[in-house]
C-alpha cells in the first residue's frame, strides 16, 4: 500500500458517515470519467451501471402526417 493510500484511508476514518458516502460517490465519478484508463476486474464488470443512451431522434419517422393548419392559432 502506498503512502498516499494510507493517508487517504486515515482521513476517511475520521470523516462522518455522510461525508464518506460523498467521497465514495466522487471516487465512482472519477472512475467513470476516466474509465478507459482503468483496467476492470471481473467483479467490477458485473457492478457497472450503464449510462442511458440519448433519446434524441428516437421518434424519427413515426409521425406520418401533420395537418397544414398545425401552427395556426386555436380558435374557440
Amino acid at each position: 500500500m502506498t503512502t498516499a493510500t494510507t493517508n487517504i484511508i486515515h482521513k476517511l476514518e475520521t470523516l462522518p458517515e455522510s461525508m464518506v458516502n460523498e467521497v465514495e460517490d466522487f471516487v465512482d465519478f472519477l472512475k467513470a470519467k476516466h474509465s478507459k484508463s482503468f483496467p476492470k476486474s471481473a467483479s467490477e464488470k458485473t457492478n457497472i451501471v450503464e449510462e442511458p443512451k440519448s433519446l434524441y431522434g428516437a421518434a424519427k419517422g413515426t409521425i406520418l402526417y401533420i395537418s397544414d393548419d398545425f401552427n395556426d392559432p386555436v380558435t374557440c
